[in-house]
């Protein structure tokens, strides 16, 4: 007998933004918001939702409005904690080449996500995150410090059909 488990998925910043930014006349960007709230109320229930403080910080600036909206979304997700292995691991990333050192962020939410053992780091940030070029480096460098990276994806990509 198989046992399925609940995947793990680290919610990066970008995501909730999507869900929770007023409609975009941007066709693209129209379509991800779309496919986020598609995600979060159809496809994320099937898995365990994180985030860091990073989240919280991140969502927490611009607009107060939006800010409180988004940090309403974010009220009862479990939070990963911060702690130095998971910044000495953002500094290999940027360091290595896996991420420009203007991404350190970004080389945060990966380096907490894959600290944690999270099964999917879930974004909408393409640039350095959710990109072919860099997925590849990412997973390389955090493989070659002896941890197992997230699979790295947009909501798109984890609809599960």
């Amino acid at each position: 007998m198989v046992t399925v488990t609940r995947g793990k998925v680290y919610v990066e910043t970008s995501v909730i933004s999507y869900l929770t930014a007023r409609p975009s006349r941007d066709l693209i960007t129209a379509a991800h918001q779309q496919i986020t709230h598609e995600w979060w109320e159809t496809y994320a229930p099937q898995y365990d939702l994180f985030v860091s403080q990073l989240v919280i910080q991140e969502a927490m600036a611009g607009d107060a409005q939006a800010a409180t909206q988004r940090l309403q979304v974010l009220t009862d997700l479990p939070l990963l904690a911060m702690q130095e292995d998971v910044r000495t691991l953002a500094r290999v990333l940027v360091q290595h080449g896996g991420l420009p050192a203007k991404a350190i962020e970004d080389a945060l939410h990966i380096a907490v996500a894959t600290i944690h053992g999270m099964n999917y780091l879930v974004t909408w940030n393409c640039k350095h995150i959710a990109n072919a070029t860099t997925r590849t480096a990412i997973a390389d460098i955090c493989q070659a410090q002896g941890y197992e990276p997230p699979v790295i994806c947009t909501p798109e990509e984890l609809l599960g059909e």
